[in-house]
């Protein structure tokens, strides 16, 4: 009995030694892929930071420049405007005492960009009454704006960009950078030509309803105030005739 005893003490301690020595294994194992995975992450963040220059480097047109914020001047372009099939040269200048809605699309006759264009024109015209101006802006060309326009009746101009200077300009360039699309960006501007609003996430079928209700064009405009009209002035009267005198009257003898 003793000697069973004593075999099962042995076990008994044998096992727990092993299960230690066992845990202890496990325990460095999992401390070492965590300093290997803690050594894992910057060296991915650095290697992200390669790739992207390299990119800028080789690939300068993947770039994005950084979008506009409220406050900020408007830049300013000229370019030509497609509206009721008529090219025309335009500045925003040109608009200047106007709210602007500049909005950047990627493409014409694309499911969401004629969703969008769609928007824009059912609401154009509580848009139209508080004197606000809506152009639409992407890479395409003249003859691919006036197709679009005039496939969905567009009651509002879509303007040319060449070379993307536009969209550049305003941050908006490159949302698909492999196809040099334009990214889907709205901006308001101001009467004196300043950024007053920015939409960089926008969707093609509210987004139309959400720019009229954020400047109240969902409320009737107010009424010219009356000018009364002058009052004439009045006629001077005539000189009185003089008594005792007539045109018939002679000189005596």
């Amino acid at each position: 009995m003793r000697r069973c005893a004593a075999a099962t003490r042995a076990m008994a301690l044998g096992c727990i030694t092993f299960s230690r020595a066992r845990e202890g294994s496990c325990a460095g194992r999992r401390t070492g892929a965590g300093k290997r995975s803690a050594m894992k992450f910057p060296a991915t963040g650095l290697a992200v930071i390669a790739m992207s220059s390299i990119l800028n480097l080789f690939f300068p047109w993947l770039a994005r420049a950084e979008m506009l914020k409220a406050g900020d001047l408007a830049p300013q372009f000229a370019t030509d405007a497609i509206h009721n099939g008529v090219t025309t040269p335009i500045k925003l200048s040109d608009y200047r005492g106007r709210k602007v809605v500049l909005y950047f699309y990627p493409k014409d006759n694309t499911p969401g960009c004629t969703k969008e264009a769609c928007a824009f024109r059912d609401g154009f015209g509580e848009l139209e009454r508080w004197g606000i101006v809506v152009l639409g802006c992407s890479i395409d060309s003249a003859d691919a704006h006036r197709a679009f326009a005039a496939k969905y009746r567009l009651p509002f101009a879509l303007i040319t960009d060449p070379g993307n200077k536009i969209a550049k300009a305003y941050g908006a360039d490159n949302g698909i950078p492999i196809l040099g699309l334009d990214r889907r960006i709205t901006y308001v501007i101001s009467e004196d030509g300043r950024i007053v609003k920015v939409y960089p996430s926008v969707d093609p079928a509210t987004h139309a309803n959400e720019i009229i209700r954020d400047l109240g064009a969902d409320k009737a405009p107010p009424r010219p105030t009356p000018v009364a009209a002058p009052t004439p002035a009045a006629k001077p009267s005539a000189a009185p005739h003089p008594r005792g005198s007539s045109d018939s009257d002679s000189d005596p003898d």
